[in-house]
């Protein structure tokens, strides 16, 4: 498959470059420095900025899917939904937040006591990502939503699947590797399962 991975350089970008390309597609990395990441077979990289929604939409033209590893807080979600459509891509996935997902019936993490305050913008941001792509109806979208932890670590293969509710592990910890992320991430790309929802993952 061709793939587009617009926040290529992040700690969750450059994983799934590393996923995507282990499995034989064809990536085009995009990021305001993806020039930066090193030359592999099967890599293209282009230096964009967000905010250059033409140049965006260029590069996404022609690909069969886009996964937008950005900042939700920093980036609104119609800087990746205008160029999407203007290069006429049915297929988003989006690299999501734990923050909007339930603890209870009704009630998300980002709105418990106990959340971090300095992760609450960037959570609160993703949780309207999260509201706005369900009101489309012309695109194929996906969110998919790590657990509470969501650090650099091994790729096991091993992992849990959900749908809005935070997975715990037996041991009590809500956690997924960044690696084993990108193994959901990249099956979902392939395998198409969770179009038009959000789902999570978690040990």
């Amino acid at each position: 498959m061709n793939i587009a991975i617009i926040g290529a350089t992040g700690n969750v970008g450059s994983r799934l470059v590393n996923e995507a390309l282990a499995r034989g597609h064809h990536v085009t990395a995009i990021a305001r420095h993806a020039s930066r990441l090193a030359a592999r077979p099967g890599l293209d990289t282009l230096d964009i900025d967000l905010a250059d929604g033409a140049k965006l939409a260029g590069a996404l033209r022609g690909k069969d899917a886009a996964i937008s590893s950005v900042r939700f807080a920093t980036s609104p979600l119609a800087a990746v939904l205008g160029p999407v459509r203007q290069a006429g891509l049915r297929r988003l996935l989006v690299v999501g937040g734990a923050g909007s997902l339930e603890v209870a019936p009704g009630a998300a993490l980002v709105d418990t006591p106990t959340f971090p305050a300095e992760y609450k913008p960037e959570a609160l941001a993703g949780r309207d990502w999260l509201n706005a792509l369900r009101t489309e109806k012309d695109l194929d979208w996906t969110f998919l939503s790590p657990s509470a932890l969501f650090v650099p670590g091994e790729r096991t293969g091993t992992f849990r699947l959900g749908g809005d509710t935070l997975l715990t592990a037996a041991d009590g910890r809500s956690w997924i590797s960044m690696e084993d992320f990108a193994i959901a991430m990249l099956d979902e790309v392939e395998k198409p399962a969770h179009t038009g929802r959000r789902f999570t993952v978690g040990y």
